[in-house]
């Protein structure tokens, strides 16, 4: 039963297409994915690589639900039931003008794994970019991408290969001045505080900055988090040429200590961004 006066927008929906009797398989490590997947517009690129990355962890962002440009699939559910997952889903945006007559459109974030995962909360920043916001003088159509919502972080709770695991998938704004997505990174490891000590820390996402530098750097090493790829050089975006170089915004930090070995898979165009994977020792 819904809340009184709550909003859809509240709501962690989960999904359960996990194939009954079959187990994930243990070993020493884990494999994290994290990829802003532009919606899931190129939806069979996004599937093909999914399929054949042997990830226990996926965090996607920009997941499209009931939206015109992308055929009004619930991009999250259809991943999990393809590749036979569990998954956890969480609007950021309702997409006005985009959806059909009848059902809004949304897009936000989804956390995917073979392995048990927990029902999942929202933090939802409380400082926000009033980019995004309708005006009397835009028409409520798709190409002004007007919505209503705000920027969040989705916090699952998962059990991969007997380690307890509190996940963050993030997207921070991508509009407004860097003291903004500081503002929110700030709320993302203030909650993770709270973690018990026993349970290991992911914080992944788009974090629309350069995490390995400056004051992110500093609020992530400060808080017991290490970067799990390494690859601080290399981009996560796809420029568009000579007016626009591609810029290194997708990251996977932990907590505690470990080895890790990542990668940025350049070579994979179903999206703006690269997936980003760590294979993390347990």
């Amino acid at each position: 039963m819904q809340r009184p006066n709550a909003s859809p927008m509240d709501d962690v929906v989960s999904y359960d297409f996990g194939v009954v009797g079959k187990r994930a398989r243990s070993r020493d490590y884990f494999r994290v994915v994290t990829w802003n997947i532009e919606r899931g517009l190129q939806f069979a690129g996004i599937l093909e690589f999914l399929r054949t990355a042997g990830a226990d962890l996926m965090l996607l962002q920009e997941v499209d639900e009931g939206v015109r440009r992308t055929q009004y699939r619930s991009v999250a559910s259809e991943l999990a039931r393809e590749l036979g997952l569990k998954c956890v889903f969480a609007r950021e945006f309702q997409e006005l003008g985009a959806g059909a007559l009848s059902t809004p459109a949304y897009h936000g974030l989804a956390t995917l794994s073979p392995w048990p995962l927990g029902r999942g909360r929202i933090i939802r920043f409380q400082r926000q970019s009033g980019f995004w916001k309708p005006r009397w003088y835009l028409p409520r159509i798709e190409l002004f991408q007007r919505r209503l919502g705000g920027r969040i972080a989705l916090v699952t709770d998962a059990l991969i290969c007997g380690q307890r695991l509190r996940v963050y998938n993030l997207h921070l704004e991508s509009k407004g001045k860097e003291d903004l997505r500081l503002q929110q990174l700030r709320e993302v490891l203030e909650d993770a505080r709270e973690t018990p000590e026993s349970t290991r820390v992911i914080l992944a996402g788009d974090l629309n900055l350069v995490a390995a530098e400056g004051g992110a750097a500093e609020r992530l090493i400060a808080a017991g988090f290490h970067d799990a790829v390494r690859l601080p050089k290399l981009a996560t975006t796809i420029g568009n040429g000579r007016f626009s170089r591609g810029r290194s915004i997708d990251w996977i930090y932990v907590s505690g200590a470990g080895c890790s070995v990542g990668q940025v898979h350049s070579d994979v165009r179903a999206s703006d961004h690269y997936p980003v994977s760590a294979k993390l020792q347990l």
